[in-house]
């Protein structure tokens, strides 16, 4: 592919991307995350191989989504970025690579935690000295929506912490598949409209 083609073949990716996240920050999911992934990696490659094509409205270069209306903007004390996909076994030694290189930099021996992704909506928790005082999406990385309230529902998020610390953490607010299932039996029942997936039940319950 040379520069013309590239050219020609981002601007047609750049905002059919737009669209689809928009949809999915919107909680109406038009296509499937694999599709949807292989189009980013497509964009990605393309401005990898031609730096001069990355546009600042590129959706490369963004996280998350505007905040919708009726919530407060909270802006993030550390910014919640976008996880980076990985397809290969490759990308896999490559990222382990440039994690060990850091690691050395502290002199201390890398371990890694591995579990099975979730498909949810990320958010951030807030304590001061040990007590929850404010929950947010993630929203565009920087400032995201004011969801204390909806978040303090979650029983197995603690109101308070065993110790006295000040600590913003990280997560995904998910609906298991079980509890997915019956909410939308319940939903048949009532004759309302299914939810499409569990991740746009749970982040539309959140809000």
């Amino acid at each position: 592919m040379d520069l013309e083609q590239a050219k020609k073949r981002a601007e047609e990716l750049r905002p059919l991307l737009q669209y689809y996240t928009q949809k999915y920050f919107d909680d109406e999911q038009v296509v499937s995350d694999y599709e949807y992934d292989m189009l980013m990696r497509e964009l990605k490659q393309i401005e990898k191989e031609y730096p001069e094509l990355i546009t600042k409205d590129s959706p490369t270069q963004k996280v998350g989504s505007s905040i919708k209306k009726g919530f407060e903007k909270v802006t993030h004390e550390v910014p919640l970025q976008s996880l980076q996909d990985v397809f290969s076994f490759e990308e896999v030694e490559e990222f382990d690579e440039r994690m060990q290189k850091e690691a050395q930099k502290y002199g201390r021996p890398l371990e890694y935690v591995v579990e099975t992704k979730i498909d949810g909506l990320s958010s951030s928790l807030e304590y001061k000295s040990g007590k929850y005082v404010r929950g947010a999406t993630r929203g565009n990385g920087t400032v995201g929506e004011d969801v204390t309230k909806n978040i303090a529902t979650i029983k197995n998020v603690p109101k308070e912490l065993k110790e006295p610390i000040t600590i913003t953490v990280r997560g995904e607010v998910f609906i298991g598949k079980k509890d997915f299932d019956k909410m939308n039996e319940e939903r048949l029942i009532e004759e309302q409209e299914q939810f499409a997936n569990a991740r746009n039940a749970a982040a539309g319950s959140l809000r």
